[in-house]
């Protein structure tokens, strides 16, 4: 069975053909090759481009106009303006829904940003594969309306459902729901890509295992639109459990919640959701979303930390057999009470969770960071940490997804110098630690310095060897990631 697709999302805005002042000159012969392939009122140049094109969430990137926007409505369109682009040696920028955290989506003055406003079409829900083949632009809020009625799910959730797949597939997302279901990279199955000459390109397919040569649709995600740019996604489905709770333990030091995360994840309750929240971070978006969890005063006055944690399945029975088995086991592991929260309050907790950056950055935050580190190592890391905030001046706060080492920390210093020491001394910690220093937001332009301040050299010379491979020219993503800006040959 196979159910029908949805129709492609229109681009919201489009301007009559010439209207920013590019004229005819040199601008104009540039952008007349675009406006033949998209059609004059999708290539956006001038004050034509709304601000929302030049910039993501990230809190240190600043805006960029690029020369053009481009709003493809297809693969060949895009085919089309990359082949424009390798002519004219123009730099091209992939940018989804713009909710990237690491600047990944940031124009560069001088080149194209191809937006996905106009490929937004869910082609294909196969029920008996139990797979999705989406444009870049269909959002997760999209697709979970379309897989909701089929009893199915995409269970990535990286905590911003304006998200798009095609900038989910640029980072590798994560989310809460990595611990049971793992990231992107485990339910993209395909591709479709246009590679930086204009070449089309499919890996992979409905398929779920593959021994055929190098897997290219590996390789692609998480590269942050810097080997091609991608068209389309074949995604692996899931069945959506039907029965939920939602479990909170406070404890009195954030050591002892750590601790108890190898121990839940060993224990076999399976958790789809397990996640730490400091005690000023709960504060926070509990504050911001107007929830109050009926936690008693004198639990919250001794603790400094909260484990959240969600169990999911097909059978109420079971789902609570594995609430009381967690229960017992919390109990042991130290925790100050446990409390089951009402249907409705746990998935409200979710949702503030989710809003965890937006609540960081209206209070201030100069800087948010997502280390990842093997879970059993997060009580000395966040120690260290603790450590490096006194040392440097600053506060930190934090909460993170600690089922799979996924810490991620809000930093109020707004001193640049000591900001980036403190972030250079996080980072190494995190490597130290056999971690990285980005698990879901990417390196973009923000974090690029620290990128290639801390990594192996080998490992980047072979980084920028497929580079090569795939973008002589440079062109794709400038200036992110590989620090590549012009021919890297």
């Amino acid at each position: 069975m196979t159910a029908k697709p949805t129709a492609a999302g229109a681009a919201d805005g489009a301007l009559t053909a010439h209207e920013g002042g590019e004229g005819d000159g040199p601008v104009g012969d540039v952008l007349a090759p675009l406006r033949a392939a998209v059609g004059d009122a999708h290539v956006l140049s001038g004050a034509r481009v709304h601000d929302d094109y030049t910039h993501d969430e990230a809190m240190t990137v600043q805006p960029v106009t690029p020369l053009a926007v481009v709003l493809p409505a297809s693969t060949k369109e895009v085919s089309d303006v990359l082949r424009h682009a390798a002519r004219a040696r123009l730099p091209v920028v992939a940018r989804g829904s713009g909710t990237g955290l690491s600047g990944g989506c940031q124009p560069v003055a001088d080149g194209i940003l191809i937006a996905f406003d106009r490929m937004r079409a869910i082609k294909e829900i196969d029920t008996e594969n139990q797979v999705a083949v989406v444009e870049p632009g269909v959002t997760l809020e999209q697709l979970d309306r379309a897989l909701a009625p089929l009893g199915l799910i995409y269970p990535v959730s990286p905590g911003e459902p304006a998200a798009s797949l095609g900038g989910n597939v640029a980072t590798n997302a994560g989310g809460m729901r990595a611990v049971r279901y793992g990231v992107t990279r485990h339910h993209v199955l395909g591709l479709e890509v246009v590679l930086a000459d204009g070449t089309v390109m499919r890996t992979g397919g409905k398929f779920v295992k593959c021994s055929s040569g190098y897997d290219l649709t590996q390789l692609l995600i998480g590269s942050e639109g810097t080997l091609a740019v991608t068209t389309e996604i074949t995604l692996k489905v899931e069945p959506r459990l039907a029965e939920a709770a939602t479990v909170l333990a406070p404890f009195a030091t954030l050591a002892e919640v750590a601790k108890a995360v190898p121990q839940i994840v060993s224990s076999g309750v399976d958790p789809s959701i397990l996640e730490y929240i400091d005690v000023v971070a709960m504060a926070g978006i509990t504050g911001s979303a107007g929830l109050e969890l009926g936690v008693p005063e004198e639990i919250k006055a001794a603790t400094m930390a909260y484990l959240v944690v969600v169990l999911e399945g097909m059978q109420a029975d079971r789902v609570e057999a594995d609430v009381e088995q967690l229960a017992t086991l919390l109990s042991t592991l130290g925790a100050l009470d446990v409390f089951v929260l009402p249907t409705t309050a746990g998935a409200q907790l979710i949702s503030a969770r989710e809003k965890a950056f937006f609540v960081a950055k209206a209070a201030g935050a100069d800087d948010i960071v997502d280390a990842v580190i093997p879970r059993a190592g997060i009580p000395e890391y966040l120690a260290r940490v603790a450590e490096l905030a006194l040392r440097h001046g600053a506060l930190i706060t934090g909460c993170g997804h600690v089922g799979d080492g996924n810490v991620h920390l809000s930093i109020f210093q707004p001193d640049d110098e000591h900001r980036h020491a403190l972030l250079h001394d996080i980072f190494t910690t995190a490597i130290a630690a056999g971690g990285a220093i980005a698990g879901e937001h990417g390196i973009g332009t923000a974090k690029l310095e620290y990128f290639l301040e801390t990594q192996d050299p080998v490992t980047l010379d072979i980084m920028r060897a497929i580079k090569r491979v795939f973008d002589p020219l440079g062109l794709l993503g400038p200036d992110r990631l590989l620090g590549v800006t012009g021919d890297p040959g």
